[in-house]
């Protein structure tokens, strides 16, 4: 898949899905496909949905898709991707596992679409792969695979590994891909219909800039912002904040206060709470590692912040039953 023109054609795709999937991460992989077919006149690529029991699975959003065909009927297929989505942290599936490690013996290109990646590494199939998940998951994907090279680029490509980060993030890696195997004028075709005005590489940020999530340009405001996100694990003093960026602790004050409303303190503790709902969500660590990571002295004072802030504590984020300050701090 990820090379020049395959041999023969079309080239197969088996496409896993786990229950949650991101839907848009799947047509933005399988729509690209359907188009190359349809612009070139030629059957290029041919691909099948799996599931691991061979029921429906929804995604995400609700809708659920049927498998057309079966893991063992998709044992021959050049390339694999696995799809992926928000409830990925609770499935697991040994079958799914000795399947992926079989075909990967077998030598088909095996990739991921957004959360994917985590059944990927659990498989144990990105040892010594670089790869690439959401920018929601980072946190929690580097707290379970340190080992695992993992960047923030839109989408990897690294020998017969492809991992993106989600959403249409998959557009722009199949256009890469079609680039590579069909030509770039082919892949420049596809866009166009998909009225995608330019096809990002893999150097392309996940996320929006700094000026365009904030509303904001101030070039000093941003930079301490860059910093906060920079640190929230060991968070920096208001003085040092403004040294940093050449300001006096009065000066950042006003500008936080002036373009954003609430104090340097407040936008800075918003950060780290943020953080550490998805490490929540998203890893089995503990509270209080979840709020070490964040930059909390004690659970319990990462209870009283979580409970003020999102109007639940950090327990009952989990769905686990409540328990009083301290004993959280004590068991956690």
């Amino acid at each position: 898949m990820l090379g020049n023109a395959p041999r023969e054609l079309p080239l197969t795709t088996a496409i896993v899905l786990t229950p949650s999937f991101s839907m848009i991460a799947l047509t933005s992989a399988v729509e690209p496909m359907r188009m190359a077919n349809r612009l070139s006149g030629k059957t290029l690529y041919d691909w099948r949905l799996i599931t691991v029991d061979n029921e429906p699975v929804p995604a995400s959003c609700g809708i659920e898709f049927r498998p057309t065909a079966t893991l063992e009927e998709a044992s021959g297929f050049s390339t694999v991707m696995v799809c992926a989505g928000i409830e990925i942290y609770n499935f697991y599936s040994k079958t799914l596992d000795s399947w992926l490690r079989r075909m990967d013996r077998r030598g088909a290109d095996i990739g991921a679409l957004c959360t994917g990646t985590h059944v990927l590494a659990r498989a144990g199939l990105l040892n010594d792969y670089r790869c690439t998940i959401h920018w929601e998951n980072l946190a929690g994907f580097l707290e379970e695979f340190p080992e695992i090279e993992v960047s923030t680029e839109l989408f990897e490509i690294d020998r017969n590994r492809f991992t993106c980060s989600g959403g249409t993030a998959a557009l722009d890696m199949m256009l890469n891909v079609i680039t590579r195997q069909h030509g770039y004028e082919l892949a420049v075709q596809v866009a166009d219909v998909f009225t995608h005005e330019r096809i990002r590489d893999h150097h392309d940020h996940q996320r929006m800039s700094l000026p365009a999530r904030l509303g904001v340009r101030h070039p000093k405001l941003l930079a301490v912002i860059a910093l906060m996100e920079e640190n929230l694990e060991e968070p920096l003093s208001r003085t040092g904040l403004a040294r940093e960026a050449g300001l006096s602790t009065r000066q950042l004050e006003r500008l936080f206060r002036k373009y954003l409303n609430r104090s340097p303190a407040r936008h800075y503790l918003e950060l780290r709470l943020n953080k550490s709902r998805l490490l929540l969500l998203q890893t089995n660590m503990s509270v209080i590692d979840v709020a070490l990571a964040c930059g909390f002295v004690s659970a319990s004072h990462f209870s009283k912040c979580y409970r003020d802030f999102f109007g639940r504590t950090p327990r009952k984020e989990r769905g686990l039953p409540p328990l009083a300050d301290l004993d959280e701090h004590q068991t956690s």
